[in-house]
């Protein structure tokens, strides 16, 4: 099987395995389906399912249903993708009784295209609709110039802090440099021996990698008929001895992510920041009702200085290749993904902080955003400019699954002698063995 499979309407004679995933990386780079009612909406309600795990989902689905009478979609919460989902979102594929529609994740989706569990939607997706996201969603959706998937949200990586923690460290102002958030972590430390200023996660490859992709990192580039694979770069080599050094160092936590031990460390003040991403505000919000007024958030530090970000996660809406209501699916998904409505049901949820793809609803979820973890400051100005940093020349490759897989199966081992650019050279012998048992070619 062609590792970007397409639709039925592809020729058998069209590009090869190795031409089609190359194109497929080059539209991976990172910087509807019409107003109407399908044809078989028109015919009385379409019921569709849909299974997702993003803040504020189950209110956006509520509004859509309420807004229309041809389509009744069912909405099934599942784990969020690293904690579960995406295994059950393979099984049900894998069993044949998957969603029309699920949420899959940028990292993810090529990964879901070159196992064919997913539709070539190109035919629902007309011009004036993509017109409507953000360019470099775009691209991250479009693989073999075929579309995948309709884009929810980017997310740039953003730095959250405990002000009080930092004023008790003698801190004056966030870092803008990794040096000096090194500099601030031995305050912190110092100030309080059981604070730290932020956590490493060991379960949670997306958060390395955003730092690699933010130090200008790229793991898979393309070629004529192939995937170059390098992980270890310079980029990413700066990133990993950094992070070696403050876990050698005992500057930062060693936790996993959202986990009960993560939350309570942040509860108690034993932890004074998060390196996270634009939703991850909203997620915050909700775990530390008791804090308001207590956090702040700040651009990512860099190595120079110089504004640049990654993105942790950001979500897609994909139809499953099974679906026969792809039309209703995408109906749904376009209107989660570009109506004022929806962006309104999902934020004043209260759990999402999304900076939406869609440019013209960032307005609308900015006044929709209500935090008093945040007080009154300007979170989505923050988030604006730190989606126009997002560094140009990361790109996902088609088998994510087993690379996230072996980073995290290395990550849990950084305390107990193993090492992070250990780590990402079996990730790299991981991902390499598994694009060769897929049929496609590497170089390197």
């Amino acid at each position: 099987m062609s590792p970007f499979p397409f639709s039925r309407r592809r020729s058998a004679h069209g590009p090869g395995v190795a031409a089609v995933t190359a194109l497929g990386l080059v539209t991976l780079v990172a910087c509807g389906a019409g107003d109407g009612a399908d044809s078989s909406a028109r015919k009385g309600p379409v019921s569709i399912t849909f299974w997702g795990w993003t803040k504020g989902t189950q209110e956006v689905v509520d509004a859509f249903n309420a807004s229309q009478n041809d389509v009744r979609v069912k909405f099934q919460e599942i784990p969020a993708g690293n904690a579960g989902g995406y295994a059950k979102i393979s099984n049900a594929v894998k069993a044949g009784n998957a969603p029309d529609v699920f949420n899959v994740e940028y990292p993810q989706l090529p990964d879901f295209v070159s196992r064919g569990a997913v539709q070539d939607i190109s035919e629902q997706v007309p011009g004036d609709l993509k017109s409507r996201y953000l360019p470099q969603a775009i691209r991250m959706t479009t693989l073999g110039g075929a579309t995948w998937a309709l884009p929810l949200d980017i997310a740039p990586q953003t730095f959250y802090y405990r002000t009080d923690v930092f004023e008790k460290a003698k801190i004056t102002s966030p870092p803008k440099t990794w040096d000096e958030f090194r500099a601030d972590a031995q305050k912190i430390k110092e100030a309080d021996p059981q604070a730290r200023i932020a956590t490493f996660f060991p379960d949670d490859a997306s958060a390395f990698e955003a730092m690699a992709w933010q130090a200008g990192g790229q793991w898979f580039k393309p070629e004529k008929d192939a995937w170059k694979v390098d992980f270890l770069d310079e980029g990413t080599k700066k990133a990993a001895g950094y992070w070696q050094k403050m876990i050698d160092d005992d500057l930062v936590h060693v936790a996993p992510s959202f986990s009960q031990q993560w939350t309570a460390s942040l509860q108690k003040g034993r932890t004074a920041g998060y390196l996270g991403a634009s939703w991850g505000a909203g997620v915050m919000g909700s775990t530390l009702p008791d804090q308001s007024g207590k956090w702040a958030a700040a651009p990512m530090p860099t190595f120079d200085g110089s504004a640049a970000s990654g993105m942790v996660g950001g979500s897609t809406f994909a139809v499953s290749k099974d679906s026969e209501k792809a039309e209703a699916a995408v109906r749904f998904a376009q209107w989660a993904t570009t109506t004022e409505a929806s962006i309104k049901a999902r934020i004043k949820a209260g759990a999402s902080s999304a900076y939406p793809a869609a440019p013209k609803l960032v307005p609308v979820a900015k006044s929709a955003f209500k935090s008093a973890l945040f007080g009154d400051q300007d979170l989505y100005g923050l988030y604006s400019d730190a989606a126009k940093s997002i560094r140009p020349g990361w790109a996902w490759g088609p088998v994510m699954g087993a690379t996230d897989g072996s980073l995290k199966d290395s990550f849990a081992k950084v305390q107990k002698g193993g090492d992070i650019t250990t780590a990402v050279r079996e990730a790299e012998k991981a991902t390499t063995k598994e694009l060769r048992k897929r049929g496609i070619k590497v170089t390197g």
